[in-house]
């Protein structure tokens, strides 16, 4: 652990967080759920791309959405055809965020809404290995109950009552809490590491700091923003317990009490 360090463990998102947003992994992410939804439901391209649209508004993620709505879908179904299909060789190797990460001294946890195969194939393309990570929080920890017997259960469950299965995503307060208690430290001692506004502010309202990755100013929930992962060391220096320099991005700030922001939808359409 870094002496001095105001930080105690880091939280650290995965797409369009650890690798650039700008490499058309998004966009081909869009079209295979198109291409899922026209397999899977029998409708027109231009209607997929309407419901993709509807979902990620009302429910967070198409997946979700299609759950909630009582389709027959299974997540290894839905992630192995809009993952798995994924242009992955558009990101290119990063041995300086490799070793950045290797170098931080505090307990480091991936969290991302990624399934468990996506998250490996974007980090052997990065040149990283899981193992840098004291622990992940991904789709499958938390989602256990979409998940063999627990899945089944919860199916037969819900479905006597008409309802379906909710899936935890960030921004919602039971994905934040799973990173939080993954950290295991105070969440005011727990830096969360996020491209997504509103993942940022779900985290700021239950008390964690802030860096908005991707963005060269600061939304009002971030202590901290930077354009890419490559500036961590410059934006951030007190996680290697260097002195503070406010000039560099740090935001002094008190907690939000709003949790509005949590429940709205994430900004990945997946």
């Amino acid at each position: 652990m870094a002496m001095n360090s105001p930080f105690d463990c880091v939280l650290l998102d995965l797409d369009d967080t650890l690798y650039p947003g700008d490499t058309g992994i998004g966009l081909a992410l869009k079209r295979n759920i198109d291409e899922f939804l026209v397999t899977k439901l029998g409708v027109t391209a231009e209607r997929a791309a309407a419901m993709r649209v509807e979902l990620f508004r009302t429910y967070g993620s198409s997946l979700a959405g299609l759950i909630a709505l009582g389709y027959d879908v299974h997540p290894d179904e839905y992630h192995s055809y809009v993952h798995g299909r994924l242009p992955y060789d558009r990101i290119a190797a990063d041995p300086q965020l490799a070793r950045t990460l290797q170098s931080i001294p505090q307990r480091k946890v991936l969290f991302t809404n990624s399934d468990r195969a996506h998250m490996e194939r974007a980090l052997e393309r990065l040149g990283i290995d899981v193992a840098v990570f004291d622990d992940v929080v991904c789709f499958e920890t938390m989602n256990p109950h979409l998940f063999g017997e627990a899945r089944e259960e919860a199916r037969a469950n819900f479905g006597d009552a008409g309802e379906h299965p909710v899936v935890v995503l960030k921004p919602s307060v039971d994905a934040i809490v799973a990173g939080i208690r993954a950290a295991g430290t105070n969440p005011r001692r727990t830096l969360f590491l996020d491209d997504s506004e509103r993942n940022i502010a779900a985290g700021k309202a239950l008390g964690l700091r802030t860096a908005l990755v991707g963005k060269r100013a600061r939304s009002k929930e971030a202590d901290y923003a930077m354009e890419s992962i490559g500036s961590l060391r410059r934006v951030i220096p007190e996680i290697w317990a260097t002195v503070e320099q406010p000039e560099l991005g740090i935001e002094k700030k008190g907690m939000r009490s709003d949790l509005a922001p949590i429940i709205q939808p994430p900004t990945v359409q997946a």
